[in-house]
């Protein structure tokens, strides 16, 4: 299905009936992805979900977001179905959006539960190393990106950052990798205790992306909150351990 918010075609589903609940998908993903999720949930749901801006069948948006930009458009793409009550199953990425969407003022609509799969959100404490890392890159390439070696040496910027980057930024276009910056560059933790609708946290205890340390704090901030863990499972849990993540949706669902 498509339907245009703000000019963009939005790739999404919407598959069964009844109580309403929302997939926000992880970065570099798509909805396909997470078909197994859909099919369990919507045998007694409803289940919207759609491929946000850059991402799957979507195209990217106009200029580089920031997470509120994408919380701006999930809110437009919500309001297009005149929804007044619904939960959420977020992975990754899904759960910033997340994040600052709950903590808006005044939201058109309840949220009455919430699944956060391998959820991002807590930003990385940077080690001693880490730092001084980063700090000599950034002077390399600064040198590097000067007149004369950008004469002598022209792929040496861009070699340096594709060594550096994540898979995520090498595999992303210039557009995407440009909101991947303002994406992991913030830290929502400060945000987190304000989810009060039940919670429950499924994760990969060999999770490299988003820590299994995360969801413990995620535990602790959030009132009414339980943890799942999927031992030998990575950052796609849901897709590693589908019997136990599937059992633990309909559980938590009723």
């Amino acid at each position: 299905m498509v339907k245009k918010i703000d000019g963009i075609p939005v790739n999404y589903i919407d598959a069964g009936e009844g109580e309403i609940v929302l997939l926000l998908h992880g970065w570099g993903a798509n909805i396909t992805l997470y078909q197994g999720l859909i099919d369990t949930l919507k045998g007694k749901r409803r289940v919207i979900a759609l491929d946000m801006p850059g991402f799957g069948k979507t195209p990217e948006p106009p200029v580089p977001w920031c997470v509120d930009d994408y919380v701006d458009f999930v809110l437009k793409f919500i309001a297009s179905f005149s929804i007044k009550r619904l939960s959420v199953v977020v992975h990754s990425f899904g759960g910033r959006v997340f994040f600052k969407m709950n903590a808006r003022d005044n939201l058109p609509f309840a949220v009455e539960r919430a699944v956060l799969i391998d959820s991002a959100g807590i930003l990385p404490k940077k080690t001693f190393r880490q730092r001084a890392s980063l700090k000599c890159y950034k002077l390399g390439r600064a040198f590097m990106s000067t007149k004369a070696m950008r004469f002598l040496y022209p792929d040496a910027v861009e070699d340096m950052r594709r060594k550096r980057g994540s898979s995520d930024y090498n595999n992303a276009t210039p557009l995407m990798r440009a909101t991947l910056v303002k994406v992991v560059n913030e830290d929502l933790e400060p945000l987190i205790h304000l989810v009060t609708c039940p919670t429950l946290l499924i994760w990969g205890d060999l999770d490299t992306a988003t820590p299994i340390e995360d969801a413990r704090r995620m535990e602790e901030l959030i009132a009414d909150a339980g943890l799942v863990v999927c031992e030998g499972a990575g950052h796609f849990s849901y897709a590693e351990q589908p019997v136990k993540v599937n059992g633990a949706l309909q559980a938590f669902f009723g």
